[in-house]
């Protein structure tokens, strides 16, 4: 068959061997929507052994060593002297090519015993990802290949095969083509509590597609056989490129993939005939030939939603209220099922799981996709990967271009270091106050101090006649040329950004180039704003803890130099942390503190919010503002805090918002009492949800391991003893009941108490007053106010500034 040129959205690459060759297999979608699969023979595993100065004249006797290695299930194909650098620094090394992927790790062992060879590295990196990287491929990206089409093999679910010939180019186009997306959720038949899969059948699989379709297979009772059945058949039929599950790599995929072991069926899903999906790097769960993508990966990175629970993460995204939709406590799940008038209950929060899965998926894919495109990082390996393992992707490219090579990971113990400045605020309320925001203060000061692991001086003599930049506390030194690793990163991240950004101006908001471009963007940007944290990581490749504190150290200078301008300047400055100063409003003033801070300073800092009024505490992080749109900034009190009840938090809040809306602390008072009093009456009467008195808390270590029994862990012990399983990492939901004795002891889980046992005086004295005194208190309001009627103190007035 002839060569013929194609292009294709990648959407992930692997490997088999066959017939002891390793084949890269890239899954993909041609420009007719076609699904295909191309084959590249061609490419071959390999590592990096940097020879030690000393040896540089015994190369051969090197060489003849590593030679006499070569075993014949996998033999040393090649050994090439090549010249690269080492964290900036020239160094010569061996290029060893093998055979098979899997023999990289023995070789490469053995190869760092041999005297003469400084150290081994490359070898970890996996044998998909290196042809990726070594190809410029990156995954949800097109790229054009030159192909020999082959006839289909039957071993695998695509439209058509092809072998590569060649690779040629990536296509700079962003938009994916039309993918087919299914949104799948199981619902399991739990009377013991946490359910067993050789126990425990699946009762409900719910299903929501790309074309609007909601499908629904159901057990025969007990029996989930044909439910499983029907889930394989309409997922091949369906064929989708795409499966979102919410928290399915961690319970979903498990359970389906145990249960239909236990019951002999194969879960045969994937694009590959007879491939089963399995566990894979980071903890996802692969089904080669589709993207199985967890959003509760990517919804865990939203510092904002406390609980991460489906429902709660939906209202968030805005794709269902949870007061519209149907709602089952999971631990009664079994029970709906058995009440044959319950059942459908059970099945609309079956189709709201599903619906809400879907939804949710709409909201996180194409940042998903777009953070895939521009790290390098399958699109189901992207969200379980941590945000230093994404940079690390990125930088391993970056590497690959400039003759770099990869340091390998260290285990380090952790090393403290000095962060940013933050100042003391004047306490109290005040009014009109601009947040100035420095743009990228962190990246900005990495490119304009050249700071990384290959410029950090040792030798102060290098640093004769200027060539050097030093931090003003620390005394940390970084030659001023040539550029440094993480500079030519972030140079590369910020001009990508800077053009997307101008591409965006050719959009409407509401255009799917818009959409796409704009995901792009801030994925640019979170991988430059990881530069520096990445510097501080103890596993990372390119580890480095006086370039983090060097940053710290100039980001505090800047901050300061920044203050002594807006002070010059006639300006108020009422706080500062890290990034931002919060200023007295005066546009003008504030113009010329823009304009003075870039031009000496030589950093970008801008306007980012605008307070009516904004309230602090004499601690720092701890604020609340009143912004321009009515809306209340919440910074540092428990209203944000996982760990109180959510009445507790809501009744905070709306103290705020009426205290900094009003500036009248009698009718927060009076709204307070008033709440008190409804909740009183709501528990006695058994008329309000458990809901708002759980507090979470996280188990951080194994039960028995626990020394002093606190709430949390006492109602752990409670759902032990009732058959459910607690595992390190569980969030347990408790609540105090009435009763004598230490709050501890009083402490239950909530799945199993009625409201009306509720110790609603636990919850008044020591949740709700705490909370809105740590407000009200800095205005002269004490709990006795709270408690008894008549006038509060002085007037909020006398706390302006």
């Amino acid at each position: 068959m002839s060569a013929s040129d194609i292009e294709i959205y990648i959407l992930d690459a692997s490997y088999e061997v066959i017939g002891g060759e390793p084949h890269i297999v890239i899954w993909g979608i041609d420009r007719d929507g076609r699904r295909v699969l191309l084959r590249d023979r061609r490419f071959r595993p390999y590592f990096y052994a940097i020879i030690d100065k000393n040896f540089y004249d015994k190369i051969d006797i090197l060489l003849s060593s590593i030679k006499r290695l070569s075993r014949p299930r996998s033999p040393i194909t090649s050994l090439e002297i090549v010249d690269k650098k080492f964290f900036g620094k020239p160094v010569k090394a061996i290029r060893i090519t093998t055979m098979l992927p899997e023999a990289v790790r023995e070789y490469r062992d053995d190869v760092s015993k041999i005297p003469g060879i400084e150290r081994v590295v490359e070898a970890d990196i996996r044998f998909s990802m290196r042809y990726l990287i070594d190809n410029d491929i990156y995954p949800c990206t097109w790229h054009r290949f030159r192909v020999v089409e082959r006839p289909r093999s039957g071993e695998y679910r695509v439209d058509a095969e092809y072998e590569v010939i060649d690779i040629l180019h990536r296509v700079e186009e962003f938009v994916p083509p039309r993918l087919r997306v299914l949104a799948f959720d199981i619902e399991v038949y739990n009377p013991r509590g946490i359910p067993k899969a050789n126990k425990d059948p699946i009762i409900i699989i719910s299903l929501y597609n790309s074309d609007g379709e909601y499908i629904e297979f159901t057990a025969n009772d007990k029996d989930d056989r044909n439910l499983i059945k029907s889930f394989i058949d309409y997922v091949l039929k369906y064929d989708p490129d795409i499966i979102v599950g919410y928290n399915s790599n961690r319970f979903d995929w498990p359970y389906l993939i145990e249960r239909s072991r236990f019951l002999g069926i194969k879960l045969d899903v994937s694009r590959r005939r007879g491939v089963e999906p399995s566990p894979s790097v980071h903890g996802h769960i692969s089904v080669p030939g589709r993207l199985n993508v967890d959003l509760y990966d990517f919804a865990e990175e939203m510092s904002e939603i406390k609980i991460k629970s489906l429902d709660e993460v939906a209202e968030y995204l805005g794709v269902m209220k949870k007061s519209e939709r149907t709602n089952v406590p999971w631990y009664e799940i079994y029970r709906y099922w058995d009440d044959e008038k319950l059942r459908p209950i059970l099945l609309r929060y079956a189709r709201d799981d599903a619906i809400s899965t879907y939804g949710i998926a709409e909201k996180i894919l194409p940042f998903a996709i777009q953070l895939s495109s521009v790290t390098g990082i399958p699109l189901d390996q992207v969200g379980t990967a941590s945000v230093g393992f994404r940079l690390e992707w990125f930088l391993i490219r970056i590497a690959y271009m400039r003759d770099e090579l990869v340091p390998n990971r260290i285990e380090r113990e952790y090393e403290p270091y000095r962060g940013a400045i933050v100042l003391e605020p004047k306490k109290g309320v005040h009014e009109d106050i601009a947040v100035l925001d420095f743009s990228a203060m962190y990246p900005s000061i990495m490119m304009k101090y050249n700071i990384g692991p290959d410029t950090l001086v040792k030798d102060p003599e290098i640093c004769k006649e200027d060539k050097c930049f030093e931090a003003p506390e620390t005394g940390y030194k970084f030659v001023k040329e040539p550029s440094a690793f993480f500079k030519i990163a972030l140079e590369i991240l910020v001009k990508a950004r800077k053009i997307v950004r101008e591409q965006l101006k050719k959009y409407s908001v509401d255009s799917i180039e818009y959409r796409v471009l704009d995901a792009r963007q801030r994925a640019l940007k979170i991988l430059a704003n990881a530069c520096y944290g990445y510097m501080g990581w103890v596993g990372a490749r390119w580890y480095c803890r006086e370039c983090a504190e060097a940053v710290t150290d100039f980001g505090r200078e800047t901050i300061r130099k920044a203050i002594d301008i807006a002070r010059n300047l006639g300006l108020a400055v009422i706080y500062g942390d890290t990034d931002s100063l919060f200023v007295k409003y005066d546009k003008e003033k504030i113009d010329k503190l823009i304009k003075t801070v870039e031009d000496v300073l030589g950093l970008e800092i801008k306007i980012d919010k605008i307070y009516r009024r904004v309230f602090f505490t004499e601690a720092k992080k701890r604020y609340i503002g009143l912004t321009d749109d009515g809306r209340i900034d919440v910074v540092g009190f428990e209203a944000v805090r996982g760990d109180w009840a959510e009445i507790a938090k809501e009744l905070q809040e709306k103290t705020a918002d009426i205290v900094l809306k009003t500036m009248d602390p009698k009718k927060a008072v009076e709204f307070v009492r008033n709440e008190i009093e409804k909740l009183r009456k709501g528990v006695s009467e058994g008329s309000i949800p458990i809901d708002g008195f759980i507090i979470w808390k996280t188990i951080t270590k194994p039960l028995k391991e626990y020394e002093v029994d606190a709430p949390h862990v006492v109602a752990a012990k409670y759902l032990e003893k009732a058959g459910y399983r607690v595992e390190v990492g569980d969030k347990i939901g408790y609540v105090i009941i009435r009763g004598s004795g230490k709050i501890s002891d009083r402490a239950r889980p909530y799945i199993n108490v009625d409201v009306r046992d509720i110790d609603i005086d636990y919850y008044i004295e020591h949740q709700i007053i705490p909370a809105v005194i740590r407000i009200l208190g800095y205005f002269g309001i004490t709990e006795k106010h709270l408690k008894t009627v008549g006038r509060t103190g002085r007037s909020l007035f006398d706390y302006r500034k």
